[in-house]
């Protein structure tokens, strides 16, 4: 893994915010947020939004990142994203994989093919992996996840400079309010590491592990512990400017 100074932070706003509420909150987060050397600020608003709210943090230390995108840059493909046009509007990260896409039919060779196109495109994959609450009540935790995150790194090459951020977000804690165990959290980075390495030694040095999942102001420092993880995805948190930069301070 790189960067270990660097830690992230996520806004994934999902489809919760209206236009002129994501262009608002984009303007009062670019106010009160001046930027830090060691944390890298990702915004990802809607689709619809992103032009607007790209605009807006130009002039700031805030990265715009979109909430998905489709495997091909141009064509007829009706309500896709093009990795490309988000690129043009700003975009540096991309979440791909999210467990709501997945519920909605998208699959690990999907999220495999977006992964190479972002890539193509100088977006930094946010992947997301994590298991169903039925899953973990069978303990099949460690399957899903090495399965996972073996079908979407298969046979991908990084430029120099590139790098992929892996998220474990545990399917039944999101938008629960309770966050996974910190313990239980360790034991998957390891496996999330291990399973990279295996890939192949190209990827040994070119990926982070992050956490999503129920993060608040009160346990984002469990998630952000010296070589253990590197950054969050925030949820409904990131939706309210003083709730997030309270986060941001306490990644300490």
């Amino acid at each position: 893994m790189i960067n270990k100074n660097k830690r992230y932070v996520i806004a994934n706003w999902k489809m919760k915010l209206g236009h002129q509420q994501s262009i608002d909150l984009a303007k009062e987060l670019k106010k009160k947020y001046k930027g830090d050397e060691e944390v890298e600020l990702v915004v990802c608003p809607s689709a619809s939004a992103l032009s607007a709210v790209g605009e807006i943090f130009k002039s700031s230390p805030i990265k715009l990142g979109a909430q998905d995108i489709f495997y091909h840059d141009f064509g007829a493909y009706t309500g896709q994203i093009s990795p490309a046009v988000a690129r043009e509007v700003g975009c540096e990260y991309v979440i791909v994989g999210h467990s709501e896409a997945r519920k909605l039919g998208e699959t690990d060779e999907d999220v495999n093919r977006k992964i190479v196109t972002a890539l193509k495109n100088n977006l930094t994959p946010i992947v997301c992996v994590g298991e169903t609450f039925r899953e973990y009540e069978e303990k099949k935790t460690e399957l899903v996840i090495v399965a996972q995150v073996t079908k979407a790194l298969e046979d991908i090459k990084l430029n120099d400079g590139q790098k992929i951020i892996i998220a474990y977000e545990p399917v039944w804690v999101i938008g629960s309010g309770q966050a996974v165990d910190h313990n239980i959290f360790q034991h998957i980075v390891q496996i999330i590491a291990h399973t990279a390495v295996e890939i192949g030694a190209a990827l040994a040095n070119k990926f982070e592990v992050i956490y999503g999942g129920s993060v608040d102001e009160e346990n984002v420092s469990e998630f952000i512990m010296g070589n253990i993880s590197t950054g969050v995805i925030v949820g409904n948190n990131s939706l309210e400017a003083d709730k997030l930069i309270k986060i941001l301070n306490n990644i300490r």
